[in-house]
């Protein structure tokens, strides 16, 4: 998102905690006032620079506080720790898991530690995305416009899946352009200043995200097809959460919505909106959709 999924700079810091390593994040003061409201808190990970993550990571949130009655605990970190804490059940839940094929390899790795409860988001997509005034349809274009782009293609997190998919588009499309690791807000942020200049950029870029409602955009072709097709963002847990909170499983297992639903969110967010007031905001909005995610 993955990865992903994006923000901007000013809203870096939403969550109790940013990505110190999971035992820091989860030793932070709190838990144990929060073990004493009379249900387990629920805690999920989140990549607080992914758009998507942080939009229904928030709502989720909101949803088991305000409807299940149990604290949430959101823990910021790498997409690694996310996959490796819910393995190890040092994390309850994430709702940011890209399948099959971004977060491929630590499915691979983790699928006899983890429960896939199901998709939350459906019709996901990564790959190299420009402005619609750049002439580059495909990733074989880049090459012959390298010079355009400063010979380089602005990235993410260094070890996000679509950074490991970018390497090997190089590779494959033999092109002559690096890859600068960032971040996500810092990719978002190139993004618009270069957009606001009508001056050629390649980032990369992935469906659901709030950019494709602010700018005109487009996917460049890939025809060799190493991004993969469409994929879905799933919500896994740890097995262990069925026996600690199983209306919380229930939830998740049914929590998905629409281009649109999960668009305003975003937006909201991105547009100044504090992260837990828009998720509240959609959810007191949106009483029937919430209902029926709640429904037995």
């Amino acid at each position: 998102m993955f990865q992903q999924r994006t923000h901007s700079p000013r809203h870096r810091r939403p969550f109790l905690t940013r990505t110190l390593g999971l035992a820091a994040a989860l030793a932070l003061p709190g838990r144990a006032a929060w073990a004493q409201q009379g249900k387990p808190a629920i805690r999920i990970g989140v990549v607080d620079g992914w758009a998507d993550s942080v939009a229904t990571t928030q709502l989720a949130a909101a949803v088991i506080r305000s409807k299940l009655g149990h604290p949430v605990e959101l823990v910021s970190v790498a997409a690694g720790l996310m996959w490796q804490g819910v393995a190890r059940g040092d994390l309850d839940a994430t709702l940011a898991a890209w399948l099959p094929v971004t977060h491929g390899a630590y499915m691979a790795n983790f699928k006899d530690k983890v429960q896939v409860l199901g998709v939350n988001y459906a019709g996901a997509k990564i790959g190299l995305i420009v402005p619609d005034y750049v002439k580059a349809t495909s990733l074989a274009d880049l090459n012959g416009l390298r010079a355009d782009f400063d010979n380089r293609i602005v990235g993410i997190d260094a070890g996000a899946g679509i950074m490991r998919k970018t390497e090997e588009a190089i590779k494959a499309y033999g092109l002559e352009m690096r890859l600068q690791s960032s971040s996500g807000p810092a990719m978002s942020a190139e993004l618009d200043r270069a957009y606001r200049a009508n001056k050629p950029i390649v980032v990369t870029g992935w469906i659901p995200h709030w950019m494709f409602s602010k700018y005109k955009l487009h996917f460049l072709a890939d025809p060799k097809n190493v991004y993969g097709a469409e994929e879905n963002v799933h919500s896994v847990v740890h097995p262990g959460l069925g026996s600690k909170a199983p209306a919380v499983v229930a939830l998740l297992s049914r929590l998905s919505w629409r281009p649109e639903e999960i668009g305003s969110v975003m937006l909201a967010i991105e547009g100044g909106t504090k992260p837990e007031a828009a998720a509240e905001k959609w959810m007191h909005d949106n009483p029937e959709r919430v209902a029926s995610w709640l429904a037995p």
